[in-house]
C-alpha cells in the first residue's frame, strides 16, 4: 500500500491503492508513519496513485473494528508524526482527498494542488467527521468561517476554491516542480524554518531559539553568504 522511492535528499511516498482511491487501513497508517518519519531525506513528497490523492479511511476496515477509538488516535499519532517529523513534507494532490486524505494534507507543511484536485469532508453526511485532528488542524490553517463552511457542509471544494481559502498555498500543472525549486534551496536551512514555524512554544522560548538556529546557519554559511552578497549594490532591492 504505501510505497517509497528515495534520490538524493528527496523521499516520494506513494499511497498505492488505486482500486480504492487510496484508502488506508490501520496497518496502512502505520506503514506511513514510518515511511515519512524513518529517513535521512530533508525533503518528503507525499502524494498518491491513479486518479485520487486520499479518500481516507477505508470504510470497510472501519467496519469491522471493535474500538473505532483506537483507529480514531492511530490516525491522529500519524498526521502528528507528519507535522512533527524532521523533512520538510509536501503533499501533492492530484484528484480526490476525501475526509482523512484532507487531515493528511493538512498536516503537511505544503500543500500543492493540481486544478483536478478536489476536497471535502463527506463523513458529516452519514454521521462522522475528520477524527484524525482534522477539527484542530483546520482551524488553524483556515479561517473560522470557512473552516466551519467546510467541515459541516461536506460539500466538494475544487482547487481554485481550496487556494482561495488557504486550503492549499499553490495550485502547479505538476506539483513535483515545487518540489524540486525547494530541494535546490539549503536543506538544513529547511528543516531549520520547519521546526521554528513548527515551535508552539512561549514566545520567549521561541525566540531564542529562533536566534541560536539562525547563528548556527551564518556560520555555517558564512563564507557563501558573504561571496553571494557582498559585492552587491545595497540598493537593489534584493535585500
Amino acid at each position: 500500500m504505501i510505497r517509497t522511492t528515495d534520490a538524493d535528499e528527496l523521499r516520494t511516498v506513494t499511497l498505492d491503492r488505486p482500486d480504492r482511491r487510496n484508502a488506508l487501513r490501520p496497518a496502512d497508517l502505520d506503514e506511513l508513519e514510518t515511511a515519512v518519519t524513518e529517513t535521512d531525506a530533508s525533503i518528503v513528497f507525499l502524494r498518491g496513485a491513479g486518479d485520487a490523492f486520499c479518500a481516507g479511511a477505508d470504510l470497510d476496515a472501519l467496519a469491522e473494528l471493535s474500538d473505532p477509538a483506537s483507529f480514531a488516535r492511530r490516525g491522529q499519532r500519524v498526521a502528528d508524526a507528519i507535522e512533527t517529523a524532521d523533512p520538510v513534507v509536501v503533499a501533492g494532490i492530484d484528484g480526490a482527498a476525501r475526509g482523512g486524505g484532507v487531515e493528511l494534507a493538512l498536516a503537511c507543511d505544503l500543500r500543492v494542488a493540481t486544478p483536478a484536485a478536489t476536497f471535502a469532508e463527506p463523513g458529516v453526511r452519514f454521521g462522522l467527521f475528520g477524527a484524525w485532528g482534522g477539527t484542530i488542524r483546520l482551524r488553524r490553517v483556515l479561517r473560522e468561517g470557512d473552516a466551519f463552511d467546510f467541515a459541516l457542509s461536506g460539500s466538494v471544494v475544487d482547487a481554485e476554491e481550496a487556494l482561495r481559502i488557504g486550503l492549499v498555498s499553490r495550485v502547479v500543472s505538476d506539483p513535483r516542480t515545487v518540489v524540486a525549486a525547494l530541494a535546490s534551496n539549503k536543506l538544513d536551512a529547511l528543516r531549520t524554518i520547519k521546526k521554528r514555524l513548527r515551535d508552539r512554544r512561549g514566545r520567549d522560548e521561541r525566540e531564542a531559539a529562533e536566534a541560536i538556529a539562525f547563528e548556527r546557519l551564518m556560520k555555517r554559511y558564512a563564507g557563501e553568504i558573504a561571496a553571494e552578497w557582498g559585492g552587491r549594490d545595497r540598493t537593489d532591492g534584493d535585500g
